[in-house]
Protein backbone atom coordinates (compact mmCIF):
# COMPACT_ATOMS: atom_id res chain seq x y z
CA UNK A 1 0.00 0.00 0.00
CA UNK A 2 1.19 3.17 -0.73
CA UNK A 3 1.68 6.08 1.74
CA UNK A 4 -0.53 8.80 1.80
CA UNK A 5 0.79 12.59 1.13
CA UNK A 6 0.74 13.74 4.64
CA UNK A 7 2.31 11.12 6.76
CA UNK A 8 4.62 8.07 6.46
CA UNK A 9 3.48 4.39 6.75
CA UNK A 10 6.27 3.91 10.05
CA UNK A 11 8.24 5.87 11.50
CA UNK A 12 11.94 6.50 10.85
CA UNK A 13 14.41 5.21 12.84
CA UNK A 14 16.33 7.62 14.63
CA UNK A 15 19.28 7.26 14.09
CA UNK A 16 18.62 6.75 10.24
CA UNK A 17 17.54 10.13 10.32
CA UNK A 18 20.86 11.89 12.04
CA UNK A 19 22.39 9.93 9.22
CA UNK A 20 20.46 11.51 6.68
CA UNK A 21 20.18 14.91 8.34
CA UNK A 22 24.22 15.06 8.24
CA UNK A 23 24.35 13.79 4.63
CA UNK A 24 22.20 16.50 3.57
CA UNK A 25 22.45 19.05 5.83
CA UNK A 26 20.70 21.71 3.34
CA UNK A 27 17.78 19.91 2.09
CA UNK A 28 17.10 16.93 5.29
CA UNK A 29 13.64 18.59 5.51
CA UNK A 30 12.87 17.95 1.41
CA UNK A 31 14.12 14.62 1.20
CA UNK A 32 12.16 13.64 4.80
CA UNK A 33 9.09 15.09 2.80
CA UNK A 34 9.80 12.85 -0.39
CA UNK A 35 9.14 10.43 1.94
CA UNK A 36 5.91 11.67 2.69
CA UNK A 37 4.59 11.63 -1.13
CA UNK A 38 3.48 8.50 -3.45
CA UNK A 39 5.79 6.19 -4.96
CA UNK A 40 6.77 7.15 -8.46
CA UNK A 41 5.41 3.97 -10.95
CA UNK A 42 7.95 2.88 -14.00
CA UNK A 43 8.11 0.48 -16.57
CA UNK A 44 10.96 -0.84 -18.93
CA UNK A 45 10.30 -2.08 -22.14
CA UNK A 46 11.18 -4.78 -24.00
CA UNK A 47 12.69 -3.78 -27.35
CA UNK A 48 12.27 -7.17 -28.74
CA UNK A 49 8.49 -7.07 -28.42
CA UNK A 50 7.11 -3.42 -28.93
CA UNK A 51 3.42 -3.51 -28.08
CA UNK A 52 3.33 -0.80 -25.67
CA UNK A 53 1.90 2.59 -26.26
CA UNK A 54 3.69 5.44 -24.91
CA UNK A 55 2.89 8.29 -26.68
CA UNK A 56 1.25 9.85 -23.55
CA UNK A 57 4.01 8.74 -20.94
CA UNK A 58 7.17 10.86 -19.61
CA UNK A 59 9.96 9.31 -20.23
CA UNK A 60 12.73 8.00 -17.57
CA UNK A 61 15.76 10.88 -18.63
CA UNK A 62 18.62 8.01 -18.67
CA UNK A 63 17.13 5.14 -20.14
CA UNK A 64 15.51 5.15 -23.75
CA UNK A 65 13.24 2.08 -22.72
CA UNK A 66 11.80 3.50 -19.17
CA UNK A 67 8.71 5.33 -18.63
CA UNK A 68 7.03 6.72 -16.25
CA UNK A 69 2.55 5.44 -15.30
CA UNK A 70 0.60 8.39 -14.34
CA UNK A 71 -0.71 5.70 -11.78
CA UNK A 72 0.20 1.84 -10.27
CA UNK A 73 -2.22 -0.40 -12.45
CA UNK A 74 -2.90 -4.12 -11.49
CA UNK A 75 0.08 -5.55 -13.42
CA UNK A 76 -1.16 -9.36 -13.11
CA UNK A 77 -4.29 -8.38 -15.54
CA UNK A 78 -2.55 -6.55 -18.29
CA UNK A 79 -1.80 -9.22 -20.63
CA UNK A 80 0.80 -7.48 -22.07
CA UNK A 81 3.27 -7.76 -18.81
CA UNK A 82 2.52 -11.14 -19.00
CA UNK A 83 3.51 -11.63 -22.63
CA UNK A 84 6.94 -9.94 -21.51
CA UNK A 85 6.26 -6.24 -23.12
CA UNK A 86 7.51 -4.52 -20.18
CA UNK A 87 9.18 -5.66 -16.65
CA UNK A 88 8.33 -3.29 -13.33
CA UNK A 89 11.29 -1.53 -13.00
CA UNK A 90 11.77 1.46 -10.15
CA UNK A 91 13.42 4.02 -12.52
CA UNK A 92 16.07 4.94 -10.57
CA UNK A 93 17.70 1.80 -11.18
CA UNK A 94 17.32 1.72 -14.61
CA UNK A 95 20.61 4.37 -14.45
CA UNK A 96 22.38 0.89 -15.03
CA UNK A 97 21.64 1.69 -18.75
CA UNK A 98 23.38 5.04 -18.75
CA UNK A 99 26.60 3.25 -16.61
CA UNK A 100 26.55 0.26 -19.57
CA UNK A 101 26.74 2.88 -22.39
CA UNK A 102 29.28 5.25 -20.69
CA UNK A 103 31.64 2.18 -19.73
CA UNK A 104 31.11 -0.83 -22.08
CA UNK A 105 31.09 -1.32 -25.83
CA UNK A 106 27.93 -3.34 -26.15
CA UNK A 107 28.64 -3.64 -30.06
CA UNK A 108 30.55 -6.75 -29.27
CA UNK A 109 30.17 -10.34 -28.11
CA UNK A 110 30.26 -9.76 -24.31
CA UNK A 111 30.29 -12.06 -21.09
CA UNK A 112 28.05 -10.79 -18.74
CA UNK A 113 27.96 -11.71 -15.00
CA UNK A 114 24.54 -10.64 -12.95
CA UNK A 115 25.48 -12.05 -9.89
CA UNK A 116 22.88 -11.14 -7.50
CA UNK A 117 20.19 -11.27 -10.13
CA UNK A 118 16.27 -11.91 -8.56
CA UNK A 119 13.84 -10.59 -9.08
CA UNK A 120 15.64 -9.66 -12.83
CA UNK A 121 15.00 -5.90 -13.51
CA UNK A 122 19.32 -5.74 -14.28
CA UNK A 123 19.31 -9.01 -16.00
CA UNK A 124 16.35 -7.93 -18.14
CA UNK A 125 17.67 -4.81 -18.92
CA UNK A 126 20.93 -6.28 -19.64
CA UNK A 127 19.51 -8.88 -21.97
CA UNK A 128 17.91 -6.29 -24.32
CA UNK A 129 21.30 -4.59 -24.23
CA UNK A 130 23.82 -7.19 -25.24
CA UNK A 131 24.68 -7.95 -28.80
CA UNK A 132 22.50 -11.60 -29.72
CA UNK A 133 26.10 -13.30 -30.05
CA UNK A 134 26.95 -12.13 -25.68
CA UNK A 135 26.07 -14.53 -22.89
CA UNK A 136 24.56 -13.52 -19.92
CA UNK A 137 24.84 -15.64 -16.58
CA UNK A 138 22.10 -14.56 -14.27
CA UNK A 139 22.97 -16.36 -10.50
CA UNK A 140 20.83 -15.65 -7.52
CA UNK A 141 22.53 -17.57 -4.28
CA UNK A 142 18.91 -17.85 -2.72
CA UNK A 143 16.94 -21.15 -4.18
CA UNK A 144 13.48 -19.87 -3.22
CA UNK A 145 14.36 -16.57 -5.51
CA UNK A 146 15.21 -18.69 -8.45
CA UNK A 147 11.72 -19.60 -9.62
CA UNK A 148 10.43 -15.90 -10.03
CA UNK A 149 13.92 -15.12 -11.40
CA UNK A 150 13.19 -17.70 -14.17
CA UNK A 151 9.60 -16.75 -14.81
CA UNK A 152 10.79 -13.04 -15.60
CA UNK A 153 13.74 -14.35 -17.57
CA UNK A 154 11.39 -16.57 -19.95
CA UNK A 155 8.73 -13.70 -20.22
CA UNK A 156 11.95 -11.63 -21.46
CA UNK A 157 12.57 -14.23 -24.23
CA UNK A 158 15.89 -14.16 -24.83
CA UNK A 159 17.94 -17.17 -25.92
CA UNK A 160 21.32 -16.34 -24.44
CA UNK A 161 21.08 -16.36 -21.11
CA UNK A 162 22.10 -18.62 -17.93
CA UNK A 163 20.27 -19.06 -14.59
CA UNK A 164 22.58 -20.43 -11.79
CA UNK A 165 22.06 -20.93 -8.17
CA UNK A 166 25.39 -20.35 -6.26
CA UNK A 167 27.17 -18.58 -3.92
CA UNK A 168 29.98 -15.87 -5.29
CA UNK A 169 32.40 -18.15 -3.66
CA UNK A 170 31.81 -21.13 -5.68
CA UNK A 171 32.11 -19.59 -9.04
CA UNK A 172 35.75 -19.56 -8.54
CA UNK A 173 36.08 -21.61 -11.42
CA UNK A 174 35.22 -18.71 -13.75
CA UNK A 175 38.12 -16.70 -12.78
CA UNK A 176 39.06 -14.40 -15.54
CA UNK A 177 35.86 -15.26 -17.65
CA UNK A 178 33.74 -12.05 -17.66
CA UNK A 179 33.76 -8.67 -19.09
CA UNK A 180 31.34 -7.45 -17.32
CA UNK A 181 29.98 -8.09 -13.57
CA UNK A 182 27.33 -6.30 -12.38
CA UNK A 183 26.57 -6.59 -8.48
CA UNK A 184 23.27 -5.28 -7.06
CA UNK A 185 24.40 -6.07 -3.94
CA UNK A 186 21.56 -7.12 -0.70
CA UNK A 187 21.25 -3.80 1.40
CA UNK A 188 19.37 -3.03 3.80
CA UNK A 189 16.99 -1.36 1.43
CA UNK A 190 17.44 2.69 3.01
CA UNK A 191 16.06 3.75 -0.70
CA UNK A 192 12.98 1.70 -0.12
CA UNK A 193 11.49 3.01 2.59
CA UNK A 194 8.61 4.38 0.94
CA UNK A 195 7.44 1.68 -1.18
CA UNK A 196 8.31 -0.92 1.45
CA UNK A 197 7.25 0.05 5.18
CA UNK A 198 8.67 -3.11 5.64
CA UNK A 199 11.87 -2.26 4.73
CA UNK A 200 11.79 0.41 7.79
CA UNK A 201 10.96 -1.57 10.21
CA UNK A 202 13.71 -4.01 9.79
CA UNK A 203 16.40 -1.50 9.47
CA UNK A 204 19.53 -0.61 12.52
CA UNK A 205 22.58 0.59 12.79
CA UNK A 206 23.61 -3.65 12.73
CA UNK A 207 21.76 -4.40 10.09
CA UNK A 208 23.32 -2.06 8.21
CA UNK A 209 27.13 -3.01 9.24
CA UNK A 210 26.20 -6.82 8.50
CA UNK A 211 25.05 -5.62 4.69
CA UNK A 212 28.24 -3.78 4.48
CA UNK A 213 30.09 -6.92 5.59
CA UNK A 214 28.26 -9.41 2.87
CA UNK A 215 29.04 -6.82 -0.08
CA UNK A 216 32.53 -6.76 0.85
CA UNK A 217 32.55 -10.54 0.71
CA UNK A 218 30.40 -10.77 -2.43
CA UNK A 219 32.95 -8.21 -4.07
CA UNK A 220 36.16 -9.84 -2.73
CA UNK A 221 34.50 -13.32 -4.81
CA UNK A 222 33.44 -11.15 -7.95
CA UNK A 223 36.47 -9.24 -8.58
CA UNK A 224 38.75 -12.37 -9.88
CA UNK A 225 35.86 -13.55 -11.96
CA UNK A 226 36.75 -10.16 -14.42
CA UNK A 227 39.18 -10.63 -17.32
CA UNK A 228 41.89 -7.65 -16.81
CA UNK A 229 40.20 -4.52 -17.74
CA UNK A 230 37.03 -5.90 -17.71
CA UNK A 231 34.15 -3.61 -15.63
CA UNK A 232 32.52 -4.17 -12.49
CA UNK A 233 29.46 -2.30 -11.71
CA UNK A 234 28.26 -1.87 -8.00
CA UNK A 235 25.18 -0.94 -6.73
CA UNK A 236 23.08 -1.03 -4.11
CA UNK A 237 19.40 0.98 -3.01
CA UNK A 238 21.06 2.94 0.12
CA UNK A 239 22.18 6.06 1.19
CA UNK A 240 24.61 5.04 4.21
CA UNK A 241 28.28 5.54 3.50
CA UNK A 242 29.13 2.12 4.80
CA UNK A 243 27.52 0.34 1.95
CA UNK A 244 28.54 2.60 -0.35
CA UNK A 245 31.16 4.66 -0.38
CA UNK A 246 33.28 2.56 1.71
CA UNK A 247 32.61 -0.22 -0.76
CA UNK A 248 34.19 2.68 -3.54
CA UNK A 249 37.00 3.00 -1.63
CA UNK A 250 37.69 -1.26 -0.75
CA UNK A 251 37.45 -1.54 -4.68
CA UNK A 252 39.55 1.33 -5.20
CA UNK A 253 41.98 -0.19 -3.03
CA UNK A 254 42.01 -3.97 -4.63
CA UNK A 255 42.78 -3.95 -7.95
CA UNK A 256 40.11 -1.85 -9.56
CA UNK A 257 40.47 1.86 -11.14
CA UNK A 258 37.32 4.10 -10.73
CA UNK A 259 35.41 4.67 -13.90
CA UNK A 260 34.00 8.17 -13.77
CA UNK A 261 30.16 9.05 -15.06
CA UNK A 262 29.04 11.99 -16.78
CA UNK A 263 25.34 12.59 -16.28
CA UNK A 264 23.37 16.09 -17.55
CA UNK A 265 22.39 18.04 -14.44
CA UNK A 266 19.10 18.63 -15.06
CA UNK A 267 19.21 14.41 -14.08
CA UNK A 268 20.13 15.57 -10.35
CA UNK A 269 21.85 12.98 -9.71
CA UNK A 270 24.35 13.84 -6.71
CA UNK A 271 28.22 12.65 -7.06
CA UNK A 272 29.81 11.34 -4.33
CA UNK A 273 33.43 11.72 -4.50
CA UNK A 274 35.55 9.01 -1.59
CA UNK A 275 39.49 9.26 -2.14
CA UNK A 276 39.69 10.55 -5.38
CA UNK A 277 36.74 7.89 -6.52
CA UNK A 278 32.98 8.04 -7.18
CA UNK A 279 29.97 7.20 -6.71
CA UNK A 280 26.48 8.03 -8.29
CA UNK A 281 23.18 8.94 -5.75
CA UNK A 282 19.78 9.17 -6.68
CA UNK A 283 17.57 10.71 -4.06
CA UNK A 284 13.94 10.74 -3.85
CA UNK A 285 13.52 14.66 -3.23
CA UNK A 286 16.07 15.27 -6.46
CA UNK A 287 15.14 12.55 -8.82
CA UNK A 288 11.69 11.29 -10.01
CA UNK A 289 12.79 7.58 -8.34
CA UNK A 290 13.42 6.11 -5.38
CA UNK A 291 17.12 5.53 -3.91
CA UNK A 292 20.04 4.10 -5.32
CA UNK A 293 23.41 4.26 -5.73
CA UNK A 294 25.91 3.43 -8.31
CA UNK A 295 29.65 3.04 -9.01
CA UNK A 296 31.72 1.97 -11.85
CA UNK A 297 35.11 0.02 -12.10
CA UNK A 298 37.61 -0.96 -14.20
CA UNK A 299 39.41 -4.28 -13.51
CA UNK A 300 43.35 -3.27 -13.52
CA UNK A 301 45.04 -6.30 -11.47
CA UNK A 302 45.84 -9.75 -13.40
CA UNK A 303 43.48 -12.82 -13.16
CA UNK A 304 44.68 -15.77 -14.19
CA UNK A 305 41.85 -17.65 -16.42
CA UNK A 306 40.89 -21.09 -15.18
CA UNK A 307 40.93 -23.65 -18.59
CA UNK A 308 38.67 -26.87 -18.26
CA UNK A 309 39.06 -28.63 -21.20
CA UNK A 310 35.28 -30.44 -21.32
CA UNK A 311 34.45 -32.00 -24.76
CA UNK A 312 30.67 -33.35 -23.91
CA UNK A 313 28.18 -32.13 -21.87
CA UNK A 314 27.73 -33.96 -18.99
CA UNK A 315 23.61 -34.77 -19.11
CA UNK A 316 22.48 -33.81 -22.33
CA UNK A 317 22.26 -35.51 -25.52
CA UNK A 318 22.01 -34.53 -28.78
CA UNK A 319 18.68 -35.23 -30.73
CA UNK A 320 18.64 -37.70 -33.98
CA UNK A 321 18.22 -35.96 -37.06
CA UNK A 322 14.32 -36.96 -37.30
CA UNK A 323 13.97 -35.52 -33.81
CA UNK A 324 16.00 -32.29 -34.87
CA UNK A 325 14.09 -32.05 -37.71
CA UNK A 326 10.84 -31.92 -36.28
CA UNK A 327 11.78 -29.37 -33.08
CA UNK A 328 13.68 -27.00 -35.48
CA UNK A 329 10.15 -26.23 -37.20
CA UNK A 330 9.30 -24.18 -34.48
CA UNK A 331 12.15 -21.79 -34.76
CA UNK A 332 12.40 -18.49 -37.25
CA UNK A 333 16.10 -18.98 -37.99
CA UNK A 334 16.48 -22.62 -36.93
CA UNK A 335 20.21 -23.24 -38.56
CA UNK A 336 21.12 -20.76 -35.61
CA UNK A 337 20.54 -23.29 -33.10
CA UNK A 338 21.81 -27.35 -32.24
CA UNK A 339 19.02 -29.31 -30.14
CA UNK A 340 19.48 -30.89 -27.49
CA UNK A 341 17.39 -33.71 -24.98
CA UNK A 342 17.60 -33.84 -20.84
CA UNK A 343 17.29 -37.06 -19.60
CA UNK A 344 14.06 -35.79 -18.44
CA UNK A 345 13.49 -35.74 -21.63
CA UNK A 346 12.99 -31.91 -21.67
CA UNK A 347 14.14 -30.46 -25.19
CA UNK A 348 16.83 -27.16 -25.51
CA UNK A 349 18.09 -25.51 -28.41
CA UNK A 350 21.45 -23.77 -28.08
CA UNK A 351 22.47 -20.64 -29.85
CA UNK A 352 25.81 -22.17 -32.15
CA UNK A 353 27.41 -19.06 -31.27
CA UNK A 354 27.46 -19.88 -27.46
CA UNK A 355 28.08 -23.64 -28.26
CA UNK A 356 31.40 -23.96 -26.83
CA UNK A 357 31.17 -21.59 -23.48
CA UNK A 358 28.08 -23.57 -22.90
CA UNK A 359 30.12 -26.65 -22.60
CA UNK A 360 32.53 -24.74 -20.40
CA UNK A 361 29.85 -23.76 -18.15
CA UNK A 362 28.41 -27.49 -17.79
CA UNK A 363 31.34 -28.60 -16.92
CA UNK A 364 32.05 -25.72 -13.88
CA UNK A 365 28.87 -24.98 -12.92
CA UNK A 366 26.42 -27.46 -10.88
CA UNK A 367 22.92 -25.63 -10.10
CA UNK A 368 22.28 -24.00 -13.86
CA UNK A 369 19.89 -23.80 -16.52
CA UNK A 370 21.03 -22.14 -20.17
CA UNK A 371 19.61 -22.66 -23.23
CA UNK A 372 16.18 -22.44 -25.04
CA UNK A 373 13.51 -24.59 -23.39
CA UNK A 374 11.93 -25.90 -26.30
CA UNK A 375 9.28 -28.82 -25.30
CA UNK A 376 8.56 -32.82 -24.89
CA UNK A 377 8.21 -35.12 -26.80
CA UNK A 378 5.42 -37.44 -26.46
CA UNK A 379 5.48 -40.34 -28.75
CA UNK A 380 4.65 -38.84 -32.46
CA UNK A 381 3.76 -35.47 -30.88
CA UNK A 382 5.86 -32.28 -29.92
CA UNK A 383 4.75 -30.66 -26.42
CA UNK A 384 6.01 -27.28 -26.96
CA UNK A 385 6.94 -25.23 -24.15
CA UNK A 386 5.64 -21.84 -22.37
CA UNK A 387 8.97 -20.71 -22.60
CA UNK A 388 9.17 -21.19 -26.28
CA UNK A 389 6.16 -18.95 -26.90
CA UNK A 390 7.12 -16.59 -25.23
CA UNK A 391 10.79 -16.70 -26.67
CA UNK A 392 11.76 -14.05 -29.10
CA UNK A 393 13.35 -16.57 -31.63
CA UNK A 394 9.78 -18.91 -31.81
CA UNK A 395 8.39 -18.85 -35.40
CA UNK A 396 6.59 -16.05 -36.16
CA UNK A 397 4.17 -17.60 -38.84
CA UNK A 398 2.72 -20.06 -36.47
CA UNK A 399 -1.17 -20.48 -36.54
CA UNK A 400 -2.23 -18.18 -33.79
CA UNK A 401 -5.53 -16.76 -31.88
CA UNK A 402 -5.60 -13.43 -31.62
CA UNK A 403 -7.20 -12.77 -27.98
CA UNK A 404 -9.43 -9.39 -26.40
CA UNK A 405 -8.35 -8.58 -23.31
CA UNK A 406 -11.28 -10.83 -22.28
CA UNK A 407 -10.56 -13.88 -23.68
CA UNK A 408 -6.58 -13.14 -22.83
CA UNK A 409 -7.71 -13.14 -19.07
CA UNK A 410 -10.22 -15.86 -19.83
CA UNK A 411 -6.71 -18.04 -21.05
CA UNK A 412 -4.61 -16.48 -17.70
CA UNK A 413 -6.98 -17.82 -15.29
CA UNK A 414 -6.71 -20.96 -17.51
CA UNK A 415 -9.83 -21.50 -18.78
CA UNK A 416 -10.25 -23.31 -22.31
CA UNK A 417 -11.55 -21.10 -24.47
CA UNK A 418 -14.34 -21.22 -27.44
CA UNK A 419 -12.89 -20.84 -31.10
CA UNK A 420 -15.36 -19.24 -33.72
CA UNK A 421 -13.95 -21.68 -36.26
CA UNK A 422 -13.18 -25.38 -35.70
CA UNK A 423 -9.01 -25.42 -35.50
CA UNK A 424 -6.89 -28.26 -34.75
CA UNK A 425 -3.61 -28.61 -33.77
CA UNK A 426 -1.36 -26.81 -31.87
CA UNK A 427 -1.62 -22.35 -31.59
CA UNK A 428 -0.20 -19.50 -30.10
CA UNK A 429 -2.87 -17.19 -28.62
CA UNK A 430 -1.55 -13.91 -29.13
CA UNK A 431 -2.53 -10.44 -27.72
CA UNK A 432 -2.24 -7.16 -29.65
CA UNK A 433 0.23 -9.66 -31.38
CA UNK A 434 2.35 -10.94 -28.77
CA UNK A 435 2.53 -14.26 -27.69
CA UNK A 436 0.69 -15.34 -24.80
CA UNK A 437 1.64 -19.13 -25.22
CA UNK A 438 -0.25 -22.82 -26.32
CA UNK A 439 -3.52 -23.74 -26.84
CA UNK A 440 -4.22 -27.14 -28.96
CA UNK A 441 -7.40 -27.37 -31.31
CA UNK A 442 -9.77 -31.03 -30.89
CA UNK A 443 -12.80 -29.98 -33.17
CA UNK A 444 -14.89 -27.74 -31.52
CA UNK A 445 -12.80 -27.10 -28.13
CA UNK A 446 -9.73 -25.85 -28.03
CA UNK A 447 -7.36 -27.00 -24.82
CA UNK A 448 -5.16 -24.40 -22.53
CA UNK A 449 -1.80 -25.36 -22.24
CA UNK A 450 -0.71 -22.95 -20.21
CA UNK A 451 1.28 -23.85 -16.91
CA UNK A 452 -0.60 -24.23 -13.74
CA UNK A 453 2.29 -22.26 -11.92
CA UNK A 454 1.07 -18.99 -14.13
CA UNK A 455 -2.51 -19.47 -13.50
CA UNK A 456 -3.85 -15.94 -11.77
CA UNK A 457 -6.17 -16.88 -9.00
CA UNK A 458 -7.67 -13.42 -8.43
CA UNK A 459 -11.25 -12.58 -9.41
CA UNK A 460 -10.91 -10.85 -12.33
CA UNK A 461 -14.92 -10.31 -13.14
CA UNK A 462 -14.33 -6.44 -12.09
CA UNK A 463 -11.44 -5.85 -14.65
CA UNK A 464 -13.01 -7.53 -17.24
Amino acid sequence: MNPSSDQLPVALPTAFQKQMQAQLPDDFSQFQQALMELTPVSIRLNPSKPAFDTSDLIPVPWCPEGFYLPERPNFTLDPLFQAGAYYVQEASSMLLSEALRQTVRLDRPLRVLDLCAAPGGKSTLLASMLSPDSLLICNEVIRSRVSVLRENLDKWGYPNVVISNHDPNELDKLAGFFDVVVVDAPCSGEGLFRKDPSAVQEWSEDNVALCSARQKRILSAAAPLLDEGGILIYSTCTYNDAENTDNVRFLSENGFRNRPLSFPADWNVVEKEVDGAVGYQCYPHRVRGEGFFISVFKKTAFTASVKVDARTFRSIRALRPRETTSASGWLQNPTDFSFWEKPNGDVMALPKSLEKTFLFLDSTLRQKGFGLEMGQFKGQDFIPSHALALSTSVRKDLPALELNKEDALRYFKKENLVPDEIVKGWLTVRYRGLNLGWVKGVGNRVNNYLPKDWRIRMDIKEYS
